[in-house]
């Protein structure tokens, strides 16, 4: 009997800690998807450095802004965010997970939230824009991807 009560109780203990994790990463899961669509909705909106409000972003202030709205908070800049989080490679990229450019230096000065079907939004000097990770420049200037 006591055999059975042990067994039951670590059985049990084993689910328990098993349902917390995947609703751990459900909710990160969740975050990271509602980023990636909250930056979607301002599409469009002028680019502004130092902007991270919809009258205008840069580009890490795009991505401040959609995952403070989402419940995460990150650092403010792109070499912050690069230095945090975990290095995903490019085909495993999921909706939400962040891609960096070394667009002014050899160091992550880009950011992105990858929207999935091998496309991205950020903010450029053009605006609030989606673009394909295989455009040229975008591709000659990847530097990695994190997961927050």
């Amino acid at each position: 009997m006591k055999r059975f009560v042990i067994t039951t109780l670590v059985t049990l203990s084993l689910f328990f800690v098993g349902f917390s994790e995947t609703n751990h990463t459900y909710a990160a899961t969740n975050y990271r998807v509602k980023a990636s669509a909250i930056a979607q909705k301002y599409v469009g909106v002028p680019y502004r450095w130092g902007g991270s409000s919809p009258s205008g972003f840069d580009c890490s202030g795009l991505v401040y802004y959609s995952f403070k709205k989402a419940g995460k908070t990150l650092p403010r800049t792109a070499g912050e965010m690069y230095r945090r989080g975990t290095t995903v490679s490019k085909r495993n990229l999921r909706v939400g997970d962040l891609v960096f450019f070394h667009t002014t230096s050899k160091c992550a000065s880009h950011v992105g939230i990858y929207i999935g079907a091998n496309k991205f939004v950020h903010s450029s000097s053009k605006g609030v824009r989606i673009d394909s990770m295989s455009n040229p420049y975008w591709s000659k200037v990847y530097h990695g991807s994190k997961r927050m």
